[in-house]
């Protein structure tokens, strides 16, 4: 390819784009807010919910998109990262979009930049945006990639902040603290538009935020709630009160996430109170990859994208649920994790439940070897055994080889973890290994 010829294929696209930019996490608005208005400031969709926060965005996601297709409007999506193909970031009526029309996006962003530098991330965002106003959708439902104020995606005016629950990650470039990271996620609050938050107390700075743009904001267990009643699931916000079904996704948090998907469904589309059996049928349908995933029957395998200790407390209630439900005998954890993040948190709100650790590499600019992460590990001076593999399959494997019908495996610690463990569940299917699940899809970069 020449230097100045363009790409015909979306792998070659990818690898053009990841060459361009220097910097992988380059917040700011002023580059890519340039070329959208060169682009005509083009909008997603005529009503826009966007979705901020350390975890749960993309359960949350997921659940306003089966809404909003239950109810019958066509609707279009943008999350980040993917994990196993990059068309998964963009999705029209929940279907992932063709090579062919992320290459049209691509072509129109090229010409529109002019000489002007963007991201990988950048790129990627305002080509989504682009496809997205092309689709002729009623909604689109946005995620944040990182933050909220400085985010691409932050260039739509949202007509609904959601913004999930708000935790320490990503500290280098959000701050040290809740209340900064808060401010950060704030962000995407826009004047006199209504904040769904999904905690009951979220740091005071999104409070203020709220307060200062005179958003109402709604937060689960003040404004709205929701609770488990006799096999389903009550949902209460003044005077409405719904009886909907369990989460489809399993885990305790899940009933969280539901339930602030629902009150924001219902902020902009009040009506569908009325229509609670398209409700209950697009919650039935919910649908993530990698969201304590069950991958496996016997042993119990679960694969899960998280890599906070927040995101390991979750998890670690629904291990308790799953292990009193199915009476395990001993939970090993498979953990691959990149290095700037918070290992040994992790591993504190996980060790009452594992009886072993697997500690597994990732190649990865920003990831570290199994043997850097036992070494990480061992300096926090945490009572555990950790053993050491270089790569994801390996200490999946190994875990299994020790396992026991009646014992469990969680493999952990990031969307690279995810995206080996999928890949390495294929592979195993294909071999005729018992009991695996299938997944169909070709492998991609993951970046995130």
């Amino acid at each position: 390819m020449k230097p100045d010829a363009l790409p015909d294929n979306l792998a070659d696209w990818l690898a053009l784009l990841e060459r361009r930019h220097g910097v992988a996490i380059d917040l700011g608005l002023e580059r890519c807010s340039t070329v959208w208005r060169q682009m005509g400031c083009p909008r997603p969709a005529p009503r826009v919910f966007m979705v901020a926060g350390t975890n749960g965005k993309g359960s949350t996601v997921a659940t306003l998109c089966a809404l909003l297709g239950a109810l019958g409007y066509r609707y279009g999506s943008y999350t980040s990262p993917h994990i196993t193909v990059y068309n998964e970031r963009v999705r029209v009526n929940g279907k992932p979009v063709s090579d062919r029309a992320l290459i049209e996006s691509f072509l129109n962003i090229e010409a529109a930049r002019g000489d002007r530098d963007l991201s990988y991330f950048e790129f990627g965002t305002l080509a989504a945006i682009d496809l997205l106003a092309r689709a002729e959708l009623d909604f689109a439902v946005l995620e944040v990639g990182l933050g909220g104020r400085l985010d691409a995606v932050n260039l739509i005016d949202t007509d609904c902040a959601v913004i999930t629950p708000i935790g320490l990650d990503h500290q280098a470039y959000l701050g040290d603290d809740l209340l900064s990271i808060g401010r950060e996620k704030a962000g995407i609050i826009r004047p006199l538009k209504p904040v769904i938050s999904g905690e009951s107390d979220p740091p005071e700075t999104i409070v203020e935020t709220a307060g200062q743009q005179k958003a109402p904001l709604q937060r689960l267990g003040r404004e709205f709630s929701i609770e488990r009643r006799n096999g389903h699931a009550r949902f209460t916000r003044g005077g409405l009160s719904l009886e909907l079904p369990l989460p489809a996704l399993d885990g305790p948090h899940q009933l969280n996430n539901m339930a602030t998907a629902v009150a924001a469904l219902l902020t902009l589309i009040p009506t569908a109170a009325d229509r609670p059996g398209a409700l209950a049928t697009g919650l039935r349908s919910v649908s993530i990859r990698g969201r304590f995933q069950r991958i496996l029957q016997s042993p119990a395998v679960w694969v899960d994208v998280g890599h906070n200790p927040m995101a390991a407390r979750a998890v670690a209630a629904a291990l308790i649920d799953a292990r009193k439900a199915e009476k395990l005998k001993n939970i090993r954890c498979v953990l691959a994790i990149l290095a700037d993040k918070d290992a040994a948190g992790v591993v504190r709100e996980l060790m009452p439940l594992v009886s072993g650790w697997y500690c597994a590499g990732l190649e990865d600019d920003r990831g570290q070897s199994g043997a850097q992460l036992a070494a990480r590990l061992k300096e926090a001076h945490l009572p555990i055994q950790v053993k050491e593999y270089e790569r994801v399959s390996e200490a999946i494997d190994a875990a299994l080889a020790e396992s026991g019908p009646h014992d469990g495996v969680l493999v952990f610690g990031s969307f690279y973890t995810a995206a080996e463990t999928l890949a390495h569940t294929r592979a195993r299917n294909h071999d005729s290994s018992p009991g695996m699940l299938i997944e169909s899809s070709s492998s991609d970069r993951v970046n995130g």
